[in-house]
């Protein structure tokens, strides 16, 4: 049996609500083979068990591991080609990723994730070209990488089946380009060959393989209603009830989807979704900004999750989810770090202080996020989101043994008020580089700055030499592809938004 002892000079086990945390002063947490069978004071709890080793010190504060509820690469789109723009303008732009080594690449996220005290994470895989067989080897890769790394992956393929660079059928959208650009256009569609009964049988092979993984699940993803086509949604709201397992969906990220359901179904995105049963606690809806007033209280009215990409929002232009309407009504709220953070990169403790400050509206009202609230999201708000549910997510008895240990030193040094509240220091002050430890199902898997499992430079290196090689010639053609396309689908959007049923954009005054 492995058994070990947490300790910290503060324990904080979970959020009672938007203003206070259950704290355990020089307490300490028991865990054997992964699960946690006592909390309490370290004195009492290192008396009782005597021959327990102890990790952590009274330098150090202790919280359930973080949660990034939203991720889908290694490398970031900016490190490989593709600037910040505007969502449908940048999925274009990603075209010119490069061919990479999906277990490398995935270690590379998990090495930044980690060390900002994230142990658990939500993947949403998916532009794997190729066919089922090819893709089902790249999901392998994946979960591999976190497999060796150890940490938990709720892992998920998204479903697309439509629409699959503009809002508009694959087959339209070809017919309207020049003819020059036709057959490359047609080649680009043509790489990704999994039918929608190849996306059934990916999930339901991973499911088989997983379903007894202490640190892998796999559950659900429509990639996005305009990627889905009803069949699609039909299936998949079909299967989450036949395995009872949970979906993540992007929904309404930006204006362009919010117009799309309109054409599309007369509707909001909420409301057509709803027809086919796919709301409920198992549904996460990934961004949200643009949810109507409506669309928000179905969402409560129903326990459907959203999961806040609040860095993503703002690098892609994308606007402000209504978290504060969303916290008022009682819906359950994630954090995701999406494709990267605001800083390009996995930081969740930067992360927690983006989405703790960007809503502060103007006003005396208690209205906006507060330190326990953004501390939830990150940890069991986020666990509800996953395949792994209130099994993760916060300390307690029976419950898995995440955690990660920040230094007190770094937060407080050289000085800080004994009376300021101790989850508002952590949120506002601990860096990555006061990370002591992370614990994942009772495993050290990262110890002051060094990996237990995995050899991280050793893991760079290998990936960074991969890509030196000179450009396939397959990655040469979608370069040229993308630089073509651009002007063609800033074409297809420019006059895309109804005014009639919404403004969406900023327009500065003429008044000086």
């Amino acid at each position: 049996m492995s058994r070990s002892l947490i300790r910290g000079r503060s324990v904080i086990t979970h959020v009672i609500d938007r203003h206070t945390w259950n704290e355990i002063r020089s307490g300490a947490v028991l865990q054997e083979d992964g699960i946690i069978t006592a909390i309490g004071g370290f004195m009492e709890l290192s008396a009782a068990h005597p021959d327990v080793p102890v990790i952590g010190s009274d330098q150090d504060i202790l919280l359930p591991g973080f949660i990034n509820g939203h991720h889908h690469v290694g490398l970031t789109p900016v490190q490989l080609g593709s600037c910040d723009m505007p969502l449908e303008l940048w999925f274009v732009t990603r075209m010119v990723s490069r061919n990479l080594n999906l277990y490398l690449d995935t270690l590379y996220s998990a090495f930044e994730m980690i060390a900002s005290g994230i142990t658990t994470v939500q993947h949403i895989h998916g532009w794997v070209p190729g066919k089922l067989s090819q893709v089902a080897a790249s999901s392998d890769d994946v979960v591999r990488a976190y497999h060796d790394i150890g940490m938990r992956v709720s892992y998920c393929f998204a479903v697309r089946d439509q629409n699959r660079l503009v809002y508009q059928r694959d087959e339209d959208f070809t017919a309207s380009l020049p003819p020059d650009l036709r057959p490359a256009m047609q080649r680009w569609y043509d790489r990704f060959e999994l039918s929608l009964d190849d996306h059934i049988a990916l999930f339901e092979d991973l499911y088989g393989r997983h379903q007894t993984s202490r640190r892998a699940k796999i559950q659900l993803a429509p990639a996005n209603l305009h990627w889905c086509s009803d069949a699609a949604l039909t299936r998949l709201s079909d299967l989450s009830r036949t395995y009872e397992v949970p979906l993540h969906m992007h929904l309404l990220e930006t204006a362009y989807q919010k117009e799309y359901a309109h054409r599309r179904g007369g509707c909001s995105a909420v409301e057509y979704i709803d027809r086919f049963g796919l709301l409920g606690p198992r549904m996460t809806l990934g961004h949200g900004v643009w949810l109507t007033e409506a669309d928000i209280d179905r969402v409560a009215e129903t326990g459907t999750c959203v999961c806040h990409n609040c860095s993503s929002n703002f690098r892609l232009r994308s606007g402000v989810a209504a978290l504060n309407r969303l916290e008022v009504l009682g819906v359950n709220t994630a954090i995701g770090l999406d494709e990267a953070g605001i800083n390009d990169d996995r930081d969740m403790l930067q992360e927690m202080r983006m989405v703790l400050r960007a809503h502060r509206i103007p006003g005396l009202d208690d209205s906006v996020p507060t330190a326990a609230q953004v501390f939830r999201m990150a940890t069991s708000g986020g666990a509800k989101t996953t395949a792994f549910g209130e099994r993760i997510g916060t300390l307690a008895v029976g419950k898995a043994a995440d955690m990660v240990l920040l230094d007190w030193r770094q937060i407080s040094y050289p000085y800080l008020d004994q009376d300021m509240p101790l989850l508002d220091a952590v949120l506002l002050r601990a860096k990555t580089g006061g990370v002591r430890g992370v614990i994942c199902d009772g495993e050290v898997i990262y110890v002051d700055g060094r990996f237990t499992r995995v050899d991280r430079d050793a893991a760079l290196t290998s990936l960074h030499d991969e890509l030196q090689r000179a450009l396939t010639q397959d990655e040469v053609d979608r370069r040229g592809l993308s630089k073509a396309l651009l002007p063609h689908v800033k074409a297809f959007y420019a006059d895309y938004i109804n005014p009639e049923r919404h403004e969406p954009f900023y327009k500065p005054s003429s008044r000086v």
